[in-house]
């Protein structure tokens, strides 16, 4: 049936709630409301604002409760803005799951509570302190200063703000005030270990579990206001198109777990998926051995775009492991003595869950409805050992199946692990039997896994995919350069990598890799970016395949949205390694292919299917976050009894955290109050409703039917500098300093074409406004990335040094650049029509030949693209020429499209005479870099494979 549309602008949304939003959004609307308002009745706007009549998707079904018709809009609204060229005729679709997620009743938000409770109790916003600036001096002193230098700076003569606080003392006592998280406890653990003291005493351990009841984290989670728009509270199916053909699959919700599980629990319960993650940390950089071992919780209600934003805090600490040595064990009893301790520990922290897991608790979600939640652990982020400590497994098996501890280099063809047949084999062992699955499984004799009670919960499956350890760091650094360094040379590689051309924001290895002693996740991810034609022309086909298919798989890893594509992309990839791999051992640079993480790889695609895209579940995160909820902590204490002092500084952190949240929730709300009367708009209860629980991107929508959501055009926008870097300058200048040879000519052309009433020849007399470089925005692709995307294009000429000027000179950076053939500019999917030139310079033309609006740029053209190269992938393009000069031309600038970045073909050898700086002029033939970034393998896979890759 048709949805509802704004009466002004035509625009069709789901509810009508949606068109008061909308109006509210779009200035236009918004002012055609106003002029409405004064010209009619309230009563007659207020029809006039709903035309044409509005219709309903569907009728809630009669068995749901009667706050079942409270539900979420059916399509995500996107504010129209008027500096924006995006549109919204891009849809997707959504199958959902009908029985999950209802509402109880309406109730109340953390913020919402406390804001009737500063009523009830005569306060103003900002106390307990005196205003707003004193409030703004708290939140700078806790966050940026210690305690000694607070007191040192409270006590200065020269400070005239006089807060209601004198010293550091009275600052905390106001901290302590506020409104903060889960409490923390202590839970004392006393290890008996197995060594002897003098006196012929078995040893002992005290440590300590400090921890936070993790059903009361998920409740403030689930109820943080911030979150409103981005959460979830059913599954559901996502696709392309509207006869559920092509899939897609991002966010948790619309995987098959959630999906999985709802249909064991009861009608209309709420899933409150738990994203463990732990990892242990050292809190020292230079000296000493002080460790922590945080636990980090997340729900996957929340889209992971918000989770993986640190300053939302949409992961919370909610416990810290012991991290001791354990020395009153031996060394042959410590590790198992570990695995042990830590299955405990955990199981202490996580006891809550058991009982809310199987029996739901009832809270007070984001959009101000009470749901009955079932907190369910669902996902484990954890790098390689600590999967087989959370698994009791060993360090030489797998800890989702069963392979054998010598066959995790073939393709995967074992079972996965069974919950309920470990727990019996751990069981049987405890009793003193000795099943032989016990060590044809590579268990530990950890009798009882923290995990053994926890209801609908999968441990084996619960391990997602580390891009950081697994791929990038691990088969791609550790494995594929290896062997390709003893295959073609340390010297010939880093020849190699010093004469990679220069691209914006890639990093130039100026002195090669080989010399490298320390590498970072940046840096593998730089490397990957050029290796293949690093390697192109150096190593022979089959490793070339196998290098091409380790880095396929790496780039379909880090997609944010998957479709089944590319996931048979995944697959395929791993097939290709598997079929070349033995080309390795014949060259005797690997013996065999029995490597864990490489094993890993396998279990990618089932994972992404189960949880969403692995971008969700990275274990940059947790690592990141040890920052924050560590080491920051440990340097605030004296380093003594440091895990208390932590939690303490932690817990302040959170509640200056939770006061600017909320006074952000507050000015909101103010501001959409004012906004409300202002228009005239009266809210009923059920549109507010509805529109509180939009979400963003790809949200799932909660009523039965086919449901839509608009997904923005990929128009691009084109950015120059207010004024130019370099006004007026001449032909000759253009010629020898840009290398623009044929600038005339190619602008005598430009113009017998394009500016027809012009009648004046351009000659060396003229003089050009000349601009460094042009800034390329694109709209969000939901495949790569959230945010618009940036690119800078420069053209700019070598820049000598000063004379007596200590800064250095610049070489000259004329990038390649990805031109369209005129037709409207928008992202692009493919290569089709797309062609690659190199920009000399960037200008606008001089008032003589009349008004032309649009800026130009010299190109120099290449040859069309060729086929791709079966082996590498990649496709050659050569210099083109005319009259054995190099063919250039005269573009509009929003013409080009996005940069893209050439390697040259090397050969066997790499010329000695080439470099960064030159390699580009000495050069004749080329490879378009399909892997300079994700975006550029998207649109050349979808140039050569379905046009149904992605989205």
């Amino acid at each position: 049936m048709p949805p509802h549309c704004c009466g002004f602008c035509g625009k069709e949304v789901s509810t009508g709630g949606g068109v008061k939003k909308h109006i509210l959004a779009r200035p236009e609307c918004r002012r055609q409301w106003d002029l409405l308002i004064e010209k009619t009745s309230d009563s007659d706007a207020a029809e006039n604002l709903n035309s044409p009549p509005h219709y309903s998707h569907s009728s809630p079904e009669p068995d749901n409760p009667p706050a079942r018709k409270i539900q979420r809009v059916n399509v995500e609204e996107v504010a129209d803005e008027e500096d924006v060229r995006f549109t919204t005729d891009k849809r997707r679709y959504f199958e959902e799951c009908p029985d999950a997620g209802w509402a109880l009743e309406e109730g109340q938000t953390t913020f919402e509570k406390y804001r009737q409770h500063k009523k009830d109790m005569g306060e103003d916003e900002w106390a307990p302190f005196s205003n707003s600036d004193e409030w703004g001096l708290a939140e700078w002193l806790i966050k940026h200063v210690g305690q000694t230098p607070t007191d040192e700076f409270l006590k200065l003569p020269i400070n005239r703000v006089q807060p209601s606080f004198h010293n550091n003392r009275a600052f905390l006592r106001k901290i302590d005030m506020l409104p903060h998280g889960t409490p923390w406890i202590c839970k004392k653990v006393t290890v008996q270990g197995n060594k002897q003291d003098a006196d012929g005493q078995m040893l002992q351990e005290n440590v300590e579990v400090w921890m936070r009841n993790p059903v009361e984290c998920i409740r403030e989670l689930i109820g943080n206001s911030s979150f409103k728009e981005h959460m979830a509270y059913a599954p559901s199916r996502a696709y392309t198109d509207q006869a559920g053909l092509h899939r897609v699959i991002d966010d948790m919700w619309t995987g098959d777990w959630w999906t999985e599980t709802q249909e064991r629990l009861p009608k209309g319960a709420t899933i409150a998926p738990i994203i463990l993650a732990s990892d242990k940390t050292c809190l020292t950089q230079f000296r000493g051995d002080k460790s922590a071992w945080p636990v980090y919780l997340s729900i996957g209600n929340i889209a992971k775009e918000k989770r993986r934003q640190i300053s939302a805090r949409a992961t919370v600490l909610i416990g810290y492991l012991p991290a001791g040595r354990l020395d009153c064990f031996t060394s042959d009893a410590r590790s198992l003595a570990g695995y042990r301790l830590f299955h405990h520990c955990m199981s202490l922290l996580l006891k809550p869950l058991i009982a809310a897991g199987r029996d739901g608790v009832d809270m007070v979600c984001a959009d101000s409805l009470i749901r009955h939640v079932y907190p369910i652990l669902a996902a484990y982020v954890a790098d390689f050992p600590e999967q087989c400590l959370v698994s009791c497994c060993k360090e030489n098996r797998c800890p989702k199946c069963l392979v054998a501890a010598d066959e995790r280099g073939d393709p995967l063809t074992s079972l996965m692990r069974d919950p309920e047949a470990i727990k019996n084999i751990l069981q049987k062992r405890k009793n003193g039997q000795h099943p032989v699955e016990f060590d044809d499984f590579g268990l530990r004799a950890v009798y009882k896994p923290f995990w053994n009670d926890l209801p609908h919960v999968n441990i084996f499956i619960a391990f997602t995919p580390d891009l950081l350890h697994q791929l990038h760091k691990g088969v791609f650094k550790d494995h594929l350069v290896k062997w390709c360094l003893d295959i073609i040379g340390e010297e010939e590689i880093d020849a190699r990598f010093r004469t990679m051309p220069n691209y914006p924001g890639l990093r130039h290895f100026n002195k090669g890799i080989s010399t490298v002693k320390q590498w970072t996740g940046t840096e593998h991810k730089e490397m990957q970016r050029v290796f293949i034609g690093i390697i192109a022309g150096a190593v022979s086909n089959q490793v070339m395949s196998v290098a091409r298919a380790i880095l396929d798989f790496s780039y379909f890893a880090q997609l944010q949205v998957h479709t089944n594509e590319s996931l048979d992309g995944m697959n395929n990839a791993l097939k290709v390694f598997h079929d070349n791999k033995d080309i390795l051992t014949e060259l005797e640079v690997r013996e065999h292919f029995n490597i864990p993480k490489l094993h890993q790889l396998s279990h990618y695609v089932h994972s992404i299917r189960l949880f969403g895209a692995a971008d969700g579940f990275n274990t940059e995160l947790p690592e990141r976050l040890h920052i924050d909820f560590a080491k920051e902590g440990y340097r605030a204490s004296n380093k003594r009894d440091y895990e208390e002092q932590m939690v303490l500084w932690l817990q302040r952190q959170e509640a200056v955290f939770l006061r600017g949240s909320y006074i952000n929730w507050l000015s909101k709300s103010h501001l959409t109050s004012a906004a409300d009367h202002k228009c005239g708009l009266n809210f009923d209860s059920d549109s507010e409703i509805e529109d509180g629980q939009q979400l963003h991107r790809d949200a799932a929508p909660h009523s039965p039917g086919p449901l839509v959501l608009p997904i923005t055009e990929r128009r691009i926008v084109h950015v120059l500098a207010k004024t130019p870097a370099h006004p007026r300058q001449s032909v000759q200048y253009l010629e020898t300093a840009h290398g623009a040879t044929a600038f005339l000519p190619a602008l005598r052309l430009f113009l017998q074409e394009h500016v027809l009433q012009n009648s004046i020849i351009p000659g060396p007399q003229d003089r050009f406004d000349v601009f460094r470089q042009v800034v390329i925005i694109a709209p969000p692709d939901p495949r790569i990335i959230d945010l618009p995307t940036q690119w800078c294009i420069r053209a700019m000429p070598e820049r000598h040094p000063s004379p007596g000027s200590r800064k250095p000179g610049s070489p000259s950076r004329f990038d390649m650049a990805l031109i369209s053939n005129g037709a409207e500019m928008l992202r692009p999917c493919t290569l089709e029509g797309l062609r690659v030139a190199q920009v000399r310079v960037i200008f606008t033309l001089p008032r003589q030949f009349g008004p032309y609006p649009r800026t130009l740029a010299y190109v120099e053209w290449f040859t069309s693209l060729r086929a791709p190269d079966p082996f590498s992938g990649l496709r050659q393009v050569s210099r083109s020429t005319r009259q054995l000069h190099r063919n250039a031309a005269v573009v509009h600038v929003d013409e080009i499209v996005r940069p893209c970045h050439l390697i040259p073909k090397m050969g066997p050898s790499v010329d000695p005479s080439w470099n960064s700086g030159n390699v580009y002029e000495l050069a004749s033939d080329f490879y378009l870099n399909t892997f300079i970034d994700v975006d550029t393998f998207c649109i050349s896979r979808a140039s050569t494979l379905t046009p149904n890759l992605l989205l």
